[in-house]
């Protein structure tokens, strides 16, 4: 009887986990603001190129900046200072200035067996859930290193438990030229909006958003 009540009681959970989930991917109701918040993910090497070139392309409207990287990841950092200081010599406006960086363990090392990596992405998104709930971003912005799993699905969790509707904005690098990448085929369904930027993946995944090259 007991198990009964147990099982009847997680699969109530299931379904209402997937209601909430369906609500939060289907419905954008997100109030018109003069600043949004901006959570970015930057991998290493290209990944951060990529990011930053983007980023380079918004208004201070989107401010403040958090920037997320893996804790280990020194060159990341020290790209995302340069950047974010030649930006402000260029315009000391307040919106401008605020950025932070914020790290959180990797999802997978380099050479890490793809097994182990089970446990250690559950322990990246253990530790990312009170850091996106603790911004509250407005948007995600991420281009496919795996330390943007645990915080988009993070942003997915904040709209499942009511407490704030995040847009999550994925686009996949340019060197992805016909297959995604494993993020990519990971956050393809969950992200809001899905961009590529070679007609070809347009054409395998008419789900995404093709703008040509943006970075």
């Amino acid at each position: 009887m007991v198990w009964v009540l147990i099982l009847a009681v997680a699969g109530a959970t299931a379904v209402v986990f997937i209601l909430r989930l369906w609500i939060v991917l289907r419905f954008q109701n997100v109030t018109p603001r003069e600043s949004l918040g901006l959570l970015i993910v930057a991998g290493s090497g290209g990944h951060t190129t990529e990011i930053l070139r983007l980023v380079g392309s918004l208004s201070g409207a989107y401010s403040p900046r958090h920037y997320v990287i893996a804790d280990s990841d020194e060159m990341s950092a020290n790209k995302i200072n340069s950047f974010e200081f030649t930006r402000a010599d260029r315009d000391s406006s307040p919106e401008y200035i605020k950025y932070y960086i914020h790290r959180i363990p990797r999802s997978r090392e380099v050479q890490q067996p793809w097994l182990s990596t089970v446990f250690t992405t559950l322990r990246s998104m253990w530790l990312s859930f009170p850091l996106v709930q603790r911004i509250k971003p407005d948007l995600v912005l991420c281009n496919g290193p795996g330390t943007c799993i645990p915080i988009c699905v993070s942003a997915l969790l904040l709209g499942i438990l009511g407490i704030k509707k995040v847009i999550i904005v994925y686009v996949e690098s340019i060197c992805r030229v016909e297959t995604l990448s494993l993020s990519g085929k990971i956050l393809l369904h969950l992200s809001d909006y899905f961009i590529v930027q070679w007609p070809a993946l347009k054409e395998k995944y008419p789900k995404s958003v093709y703008l040509g090259r943006i970075v």
